[in-house]
Parts: structure tokens; sequence; C-alpha cells
């Protein structure tokens, strides 16, 4: 779980965990013991949710705009009513990052789980739910550990495909992750850091949690978004390379291409950028760690960071209609 390595922090076993019932529509604050939901639950039942992961720094959620909108399509896609807007969602996560006193730190991961909501008996159908999705922010102290990322990430290929949008679309954040877990899974079983999967037609696509960039002769080459994650740091990758002249392609690519490119590595909203040193027991360039366009790469996006969460909490909530983007 090198991508996920963290520094332990004791605070996280009294941390409050936000809750926004689907039946009363009540708001409340529970301890890690009290936060618990109904066997009846959807998620639990039939997983049936969606969920995001969300970098707090000094009290500002990073790059909330992109990660709510991506949030409710999700929900949209799912029929899912959250019956709040993204104004009103994005207040309740300030409510629970101050109910911990976590606004002075930089190392706040925060997972937004929604779930279809309670159901009347056990059943895949939606119109046996009641009410409203239940809402659960978690937010934790997650400092990425400086000696994981320093050492970068041996892959292994994975026989599990990314799939077909027909089938279960991989823009979705849905709940339901048993192909990257299966995928995760069988990097454990051969000592691998995480999995590098490929397409239905054979190229490199992702890893089972990350998104996936390789460097050849100074360009860099992201996979297309055919069968693609939606990954917000990939986005904000690409666009910082053509922003800031870096030269990128998306393009189909296979493994023969990756074993022989100079730098490889993951983004996610956790990590940032890691760097990958080995793919199926080759080595990646001729350096092991992080290479120059990497490192680059991984400079203008702290920057770009600081100044998103460089702004006030009222101009990032500005960015949200308080009427109209309710789904």
């Amino acid at each position: 779980m090198a991508t996920h390595a963290v520094v332990h922090d004791e605070k996280n076993e009294n941390i409050l965990i936000g809750m926004r019932d689907g039946l009363s529509g009540d708001f409340k604050l529970c301890t890690r013991k009290d936060a618990t939901v109904s066997v009846f639950d959807s998620n639990f039942l039939v997983g049936d949710g969606i969920w995001e992961g969300l970098r707090v720094n000094c009290g500002k959620v990073q790059f909330a705009k992109a990660h709510l909108d991506r949030l409710f399509q999700s929900a949209k896609a799912m029929a899912m009513d959250l019956g709040l807007t993204k104004h009103e969602l994005l207040s309740l996560i300030h409510q629970t990052v101050d109910a911990n006193s976590m606004g002075t730190s930089n190392s706040i991961h925060i997972r937004l789980v929604v779930s279809r909501g309670l159901k009347s008996t056990p059943y895949q159908n939606p119109r046996v739910n009641l009410g409203l999705p239940l809402i659960v922010i978690i937010p934790e102290y997650k400092l990425a550990d400086p000696v994981a990322k320093a050492k970068g990430l041996r892959l292994v290929t994975s026989h599990i495909r990314r799939g077909t949008p027909d089938v279960k679309d991989e823009m979705w954040n849905h709940i339901s992750k048993a192909t990257d877990i299966q995928a995760c899974i069988g990097s454990n079983v051969v000592g691998a850091d995480e999995a590098l999967m490929l397409d239905v037609h054979g190229f490199v696509k992702t890893c089972n949690s990350t998104n996936f960039f390789i460097v050849r002769e100074g360009v860099v080459w992201a996979p297309t978004r055919a069968y693609q994650m939606q990954g917000i740091t990939r986005a904000m990758t690409i666009k910082l390379c053509r922003d800031n002249g870096i030269p990128i392609i998306e393009t189909d690519f296979t493994l023969t291409e990756t074993y022989g490119a100079d730098e490889a590595f993951c983004t996610g909203t956790f990590p940032s950028h890691i760097p990958v040193v080995e793919v199926d027991g080759r080595q990646i360039g001729e350096v092991r760690g992080m290479g120059t366009v990497t490192k680059r790469i991984s400079e203008l996006y702290k920057k770009l960071v600081d100044t998103d969460t460089g702004r006030s909490r009222e101009e990032i909530l500005a960015e949200f209609s308080p009427i109209t983007s309710k789904l």
C-alpha cells in the first residue's frame, strides 16, 4: 500500500465523524465508536453508493469544485438525489473539519461517502429505499510517508482489466471496488506495491487505486480517457504540462513501451505524484527514484495546490451557487 502509506497519528483515535441522516435530514458529529450504520443501509446490503477522497489544507478543501462536480456527476449517473447543494455539502465538510480543530493542519484527508440510504428490506431496487441518501464525512490526519514516496513504487501487471462503460463506467466513483481489490490482492501476493491494469484491448491504463503516466524522451505519455478513472490529479497534471510547456500526449501505449520508459509515475489525491521504479521486474529508467520531468511536474502541482487552498473559504464557496447546484 505504498501509494497510500501514511505516518501514524494517534489523534485519529479521537476524531469526530460527520453524518447526515437520510430519514431525518439531521446532521450530527459522532465519535468513531458511535459512527455506525444500519444493516439495512444500501452500501452495506448491495454496495449502492459513491465516494470522494479529499485533501484539506489549513481548513480549505483542495480543488473543492472539481471534487464535488465529480461526486454530483456520479450521483446523477446513479440517479441518486443527494437532497442538498454542493454549497451545502461543502459547508458540512467545513463544519466537520472545524469540530475536529483541524484548521491549521495541511495533512488532513477526508473520505466522503454517500450511500443511497436506508432500505425497508434487503433488495437492490431503489424503490424500497426510505428517505434521502446517508452522507458520511470521515476526516483523518494522514501525512503521506516520505520514505515510501522517495523509495518509489514496484508495480506488477494484473490480469484484471479496466472495463467498458456499458458494464460499469470507470468514471463513476462507485463504492463497488471489486475489480480494483482483486487486482490489489494480486499485487499483494507477489509483494508488489500496486497493480498495473490494462484496458480491454491490452493497452496500459491505470493502477488499481491511482492513475498512471510514463515519460519517454522528455514527453509525458498519458493513457487515453477510454476505460479511464476520472482522476482529478490526472486532469490537473495534464493541464499543468500544457500550461508550462512540458510536452504531453494522450495515447494508447503498451507494456513494452512502459518497460522502455525513462520515467513513470502515479497520481492521486492522496499521494499527488509518486515515482514508479519497477514494472514486472523491469527497472524504469537509468536511476531509481523520481525523474527530472516527474519532479518538475510535482513541484508545479504543489504550487497549484498552494494557490488553490491559499484562498479563503468564502472565495471557494463562491464557486458554488447556494441555490442552483442541487442535483
